[in-house]
């Protein structure tokens, strides 16, 4: 169902925190379809899939939207146990198991990256911070489980003088209901990167770039990004 520009919306903004990836892009054209004024936060925190940030930039400019990169490389030895992190360490390429789920797990990455979110709302006189967590990862990460979601919400609201809402709204969805939600505001993901190595191509194995190929599948779909490996 097409989302509508809420009247009530007039005035308002929101951070969103804005990865380049599937996720992320269909909360910022959802943020876009309310009404709000949107300011673009995306962090570079020394991924390997940094491809990601070009491709952020990339639409933000197209849409004319706001758009800060901040960098955050500084903590990359406080996050380094992850191979998303650590270029040594092996992609899985595998769907998502508790055997190779550790290896893609960065420390506390969304706690930071929503605390400094939190901040540009404040700074900037905004109530609202956007963010992609999904019910399909609840399962994966920690940090994207609606308790974790409440709780920062809590925090949010006392941390500043100024409280601020964290809004999650596919908090219960799946990434194909996400997807479904996206393709009927008529967005094209080619505009979008998904795959854990920052190649060329995206690679089609990783757990990530499969989680995408099935949520295409899941909604009679083809995916418009170009891939390494051949994928139905």
């Amino acid at each position: 169902m097409t989302l509508s520009v809420s009247p009530t919306a007039e005035g308002r903004a929101t951070v969103v925190i804005y990865s380049g990836g599937m996720d992320s892009f269909t909360v910022l054209h959802r943020a876009l379809r309310e009404g709000l004024k949107v300011y673009a936060l995306s962090f570079d925190y020394g991924q390997r899939h940094a491809r990601e940030l070009e491709v952020a930039a990339r639409v933000c400019r197209t849409l004319g939207v706001p758009h800060q990169v901040v960098d955050i490389r500084a903590i990359h030895g406080l996050i380094d146990a992850s191979a998303l992190t650590d270029a040594s360490r092996e992609l899985p390429e595998a769907d998502y198991a508790a055997a190779n789920l550790q290896d893609t797990v960065v420390p506390n990455r969304n706690m930071i990256l929503l605390s400094l979110a939190i901040a540009k709302a404040v700074n900037i006189g905004t109530g609202r911070v956007d963010y992609g967590a999904h019910g399909g990862d609840h399962v994966l990460y920690p940090d994207c489980r609606p308790e974790f979601v409440e709780r920062m919400n809590a925090v949010a609201g006392i941390a500043n003088f100024e409280a601020v809402t964290i809004h999650a709204p596919y908090l219960r969805s799946t990434k194909a209901e996400i997807l479904a939600d996206g393709l009927a505001m008529g967005l094209d993901y080619a505009d979008t990167w998904t795959c854990y190595r920052g190649e060329a191509l995206a690679c089609g194995r990783c757990g990530s770039c499969r989680e995408r190929l099935a949520a295409f599948a899941a909604n009679g779909a083809r995916d418009p990004l170009a891939y390494a490996t051949e994928v139905a």
